[in-house]
């Protein structure tokens, strides 16, 4: 996420402030956005059984890669920057005597896992990913084993990305080593898995770079009063009074705060005795939902529903829906000796794959000169594309007729509105039901 900056937009939009409840319960992991560390968000014992006869015939994924280190050390730099200027002139909070310290703790942490690249924890959310999707399809994978069917195992060719892919296969093969000469090495398919820096992705960067529009809403939502509140707040927890008022950029520096505070979750195996970072002494949970908000207006309008009158954001997700939808037929078809197509991206492919699919807290768009606000859109970037968030296909066989079960972050989901499943409360839908309904047939 780019450094967010308190400038105003020409016309002035009305935003709601966040709800009561913003800074305790399920709202406090929201705070972290897209950086919420991975969770699955149901309990296997509680999955449905398909219907009598059928059996699991393929598996297919997109998950976004686990839990990693900043891309940078950017953050880090400037805020370290100004506790060394505040720490020579006493300017420090008690609080503040602690936070240079942790942040480069945390910064040589980073460092030495590599920026950008997979954390332990990372590592262990692929690994435990894998073993429950093992455990939720035992005879599928038995059945890979007894006639050699193949593992297609695909990235966006990004180093955390195939190291998830790596964590996920070798953990299957744990699981049971005769699947390991069926797994495929890792292939690169950008413009599958990469496709917002792909040639598909084309009329989205321009959107992304010059549409004027976007630029005024996010500057609108970012520069808000509340914001600048924020900033002083988050400062003075460090710094003191004196100090803050001779800060230029006040959100810019809180900004690199809380984007240290939103990351230090995904690196807690890298902490001191894997004890975690503590990093929430150092913003309220309130200024931390404040800054997580502001982080999901602009992964909305970038990557998620976006606006009303517009598909721009997640149009060129297509390719991966149709992958998906192409995997499944092959089977059907007959022509197809997979029996799992794993694929491995980030967030700019799973968030805009949610919004085309119409999946959970995806399904609507902000109304033009009506910005994006918790009070009355769902989406949160923590439970759409968490750090290695997830979509997965099983799909089930009975003579001539295919069901699809679609799991979301590991929790039975149901399809879009206008899909029928095989009977109401089903999470089991027929494969032509789903091509009429995604208007493939």
């Amino acid at each position: 996420m780019r450094r967010l900056t308190p400038v105003l937009a020409l016309g002035a939009l009305l935003l709601t402030a966040l709800p009561a409840h913003a800074a305790d319960g399920p709202a406090h992991r929201e705070s972290y956005g897209t950086k919420a560390p991975y969770a699955p968000r149901q309990n296997p014992r509680t999955y449905q059984r398909p219907p009598a006869g059928f059996e699991p015939v393929l598996t297919e994924n997109v998950s976004r890669h686990g839990s990693r280190a900043a891309t940078d050390g950017e953050d880090a730099d400037l805020v370290l920057a100004l506790w060394d200027e505040a720490e020579a002139a006493g300017q420090l909070t008690r609080r503040g005597e602690e936070f240079g310290p942790t942040v480069r703790a945390l910064q040589a942490a980073m460092a030495k896992v590599g920026y950008g690249n997979l954390s332990g924890r990372g590592r262990q959310e692929m690994r435990d990913t894998a073993a429950r999707t093992e455990q939720r399809l035992p005879s599928l994978f038995a059945t890979i084993a007894d006639k050699g069917e193949r593992i297609d195992v695909v990235s966006s060719g990004q180093g955390r990305a195939v190291d998830s892919a790596k964590e996920f296969t070798d953990s299957l093969a744990a699981a049971d080593p005769a699947l390991k000469p069926l797994i495929g090495p890792t292939r690169t398919d950008k413009d599958l898995l990469y496709f917002h820096k792909a040639a598909g992705g084309a009329a989205y960067r321009d959107y992304i770079e010059n549409d004027q529009r976007l630029k005024d809403t996010l500057s609108g939502i970012t520069g808000q009063p509340r914001t600048g509140r924020a900033a002083d707040r988050v400062l003075r927890r460090i710094f003191t009074e004196p100090f803050v008022e001779g800060i230029g950029d006040r959100t810019g520096a809180a900004q690199a705060v809380y984007n240290l505070y939103a990351i230090a979750p995904a690196m807690t195996e890298e902490s001191p005795g894997g004890a975690g970072w503590d990093m929430e002494r150092f913003l309220s949970r309130a200024d931390a939902a404040w800054f997580g908000y502001l982080g999901d207006a602009e992964d909305f309008y970038e990557k998620g529903p976006g606006f009303a009158d517009s598909d721009i954001t997640y149009k060129m997700a297509g390719v991966l829906l149709d992958d998906l939808f192409a995997q499944a037929e092959a089977k059907r078809a007959g022509t197809s000796d997979l029996g799992a197509e794993l694929r491995f991206t980030h967030a700019e492919e799973l968030i805009p794959l949610a919004a085309l699919m119409g999946l959970p807290g995806s399904t609507e768009p902000a109304a033009p000169g009506e910005p994006y606000s918790y009070a009355d859109n769902p989406w949160r970037g923590a439970s759409v594309a968490p750090l290695g968030g997830n979509i997965q296909w099983d799909v089930f066989q009975k003579g001539d007729r295919y069901l699809v079960r679609m799991l979301y972050n590991e929790r039975e989901t149901a399809f879009k509105a206008g899909c029928h499943p095989v009977r109401k409360g089903s999470t089991f839908y027929d494969l032509d039901e789903l091509e009429r309904c995604f208007g493939r047939s």
